[in-house]
């Protein structure tokens, strides 16, 4: 029997087994880098042990270390959670030859199904070899890990070199293995996956349809359980071939098989040796704990009678540090406050103060919605994002919530193309054209001075703020009898709370203030000083960092005086385990390269400059 166990992640899956742990009475041990000394998933275990750096190479991805600390804290079993080790089978085997019960398939199952390539020929299917015009579009996929890592479409018969080199490089970071493929991109398809489950006395359970088709960058943002749409033969089908191939490979515990559905036809895409960041809508759906089933199943015990039946419908939607309408910029800082309704669920790895760093995936959480129908889950989410408070950094809540409430997705007709065609309406700003003065006003409470009154009016105050990209300014009075604006009435003000009417209509607004940020209800603004400093003038063509990151490639004979052509990639920054490619604005001439391979870049400091022909 398990009574202690170490959590091989980090974040928010880290902090989720650790709940189920201490449900089970497992002590916990947690593993972190610097990065991480005062993260919550260090915080929440029972004891934490420290793996040197920073970098995702140095830390989670040395098994060494981890197999280490898991003798020294006294662990007797190791859980890898999803992405980082969980689908190595080296690590499994290391795992196991120190004496500790992995949680987790077999090494040789994992070795079978982790490489795409080869989990594809064990499935009767075989990747493109020499791609040509008429192939295209095409694919290309890292043969490891997930959480779109390493892939990219292909669309020009030219870019794939280069798309090769790119998806290798951000394969080897993330999975510490920069073998890729190459296969047909299905247009139009939904992406539709099943949890298995099985034990060691030959039981194997499908447990329903996962519908994972809104994606950004080829990684997930909304799942749904169970896959809305599929007809009774085709749901057979998926349940049919994931059982198969779990049974061809003697797999054991929790893993899932995924697919493109596309005019009514299976298309299988690989099988995920490890537990899925959308578990919990399975969870919801059939009533397991599928961390507690992973264990049960370590520990030697049969899954019991038949699997539990599908109730109801749950929904997850992914809550990232990220800008949506900047090409999904992830974003860092200080998360302020975070906090949801209890009617939902919420996964999550931070706690009100933490940072959210460059090292790591932006997503700050799991929200989890179930419901007896589906479009009762989609309301019941959709109201509780609205209604979360998020005071921190730039967050895809927004688009979350109008992707929820999007016609389309609301009546089950998305696929995986949903964010191409849709992106510009969701991230167009919906501002609301009271919050600045609110903020105003908010600023302003206890600053009137009535001493030596006159009875002249009092000149109008001014304030500026920043709120969607443009600037605001707002105009308010102190009056005998408060706060005063033109077209409002004040119904109430303080620091933290404005009541205004409007035309008969109140409307209230909770107040946050950190440094110049501020947050009204869920608008975010940035407080403008009266008097703006001077800011750095740059040349036309000029290339700034859009993120914090790291260089980590630049194009290969690429120098000052170089000729480049509009969209020419010239180098690759990564932030937060992705590549972000860097391209010339206009055709012209590299006249300046400031980047170096390595370099670490802040927002706004100039990579290069591109002078127009």
């Amino acid at each position: 029997m398990i009574t202690s166990l170490l959590i091989a992640n980090r974040g928010e899956i880290a902090c989720r087994i650790a709940r189920t742990c201490t449900e089970w009475g497992i002590r916990t041990v947690a593993v972190h880098s610097d990065a991480d000394e005062n993260a919550r998933h260090a915080r929440v275990a029972d004891t934490a042990v420290r793996l040197p750096g920073s970098a995702p190479a140095d830390t989670y991805l040395r098994g060494d270390l981890i197999v280490k600390a898991a003798l020294a804290a006294g662990a007797d079993a190791v859980h890898p959670g999803y992405g980082f080790l969980s689908e190595n089978a080296g690590f499994a085997r290391a795992v196991q030859d120190a004496g500790l019960v992995w949680i987790g398939p077999p090494p040789e199952a994992i070795e079978a199904m982790a490489s795409k390539t080869r989990a594809k020929e064990l499935m009767g299917i075989e990747p493109l070899r020499d791609v040509t015009e008429s192939d295209l579009p095409v694919l290309v996929k890292a043969a490891a890990g997930g959480g779109g890592r390493g892939m990219r479409v292909v669309r020009r018969l030219a870019d794939l070199d280069g798309e090769l080199a790119a998806a290798r490089a951000e394969a080897a970071s993330a999975f510490g293995d920069g073998e890729v493929f190459v296969e047909p991109y299905v247009r139009g398809g939904r992406h539709v996956e099943v949890q298995v489950l099985a034990d060691t006395h030959g039981t194997v359970w499908a447990l329903g349809t996962r519908d994972c088709s809104l994606q950004r960058r080829h990684q997930k943002v909304i799942e749904e359980a169970p896959a809305p749409g599929l007809t009774g033969p085709l749901t057979e089908e998926l349940h049919a071939l994931a059982v198969r191939a779990a049974r061809a490979v003697s797999y054991v515990g929790a893993g899932t098989v995924e697919f493109l559905v596309a005019d009514g036809r299976a298309h299988f895409l690989e099988m995920n040796t490890r537990l899925q960041v959308e578990h919990p809508v399975t969870e919801a759906v059939f009533g397991v704990d599928l961390v507690a089933e992973q264990i049960r199943v370590a520990e030697g015990h049969a899954l019991q009678g038949d699997p539990p039946r599908a109730r109801g419908h749950a929904v997850e939607a992914r809550l990232y540090a990220e800008d949506p309408s900047r090409e999904w910029a992830p974003q860092t800082g200080r998360l302020h406050r975070l906090a949801v309704p209890d009617a939902v669920r919420l996964d999550t790895g931070y706690t009100d103060g933490d940072d959210i760093g460059v090292h790591y995936d932006p997503m700050i959480a799991k929200v989890v919605a179930h419901a007896p129908t589906r479009a009762e889950a989609l309301r019941k989410l959709a109201s509780a994002l609205d209604r979360a408070v998020i005071h921190g950094p730039v967050t895809n809540r927004d688009l979350l919530v109008r992707s929820l409430r999007h016609e389309e997705f609301a009546e089950g007709r998305m696929d995986t193309g949903f964010y191409d065609r849709h992106l510009p309406g969701l991230t167009a700003p919906a501002p609301d054209p009271y919050a600045p003065l609110a903020a105003a006003l908010a600023d302003a409470h206890g600053r009137s001075r009535f001493g030596g009154w006159r009875n002249l009016a009092s000149q109008p105050q001014v304030k500026r703020y920043l709120m969607d990209g443009e600037e605001h300014e707002v105009r308010y009075r102190h009056t005998r009898e408060g706060l005063a604006a033109d077209g409002v009435q004040v119904v109430h003000a303080d620091a933290e709370l404005v009541v205004l009417d409007v035309d008969g209509v109140r409307r209230r607004y909770e107040v946050s203030r950190y440094g110049d940020r501020v947050h009204v209800g869920a608008t975010a603004l940035t407080a403008l000083p009266r008097f703006p400093a001077p800011t750095t003038q740059h040349a036309p063509g000029s290339l700034l960092a859009p993120m914090p990151g790291t260089v980590v490639r630049i194009a290969e004979g690429l120098t000052e005086g170089t000729p480049v052509e509009a969209g020419q990639p010239l180098l690759w920054l990564e932030a937060m385990k992705m590549q972000h490619e860097i391209t010339a604005p206009v055709t012209g001439t590299l006249s300046t390269l400031r980047a170096v391979t390595g370099q670490q870049v802040e927002p706004g400091m100039l990579l290069a400059v591109v002078q127009s022909t």
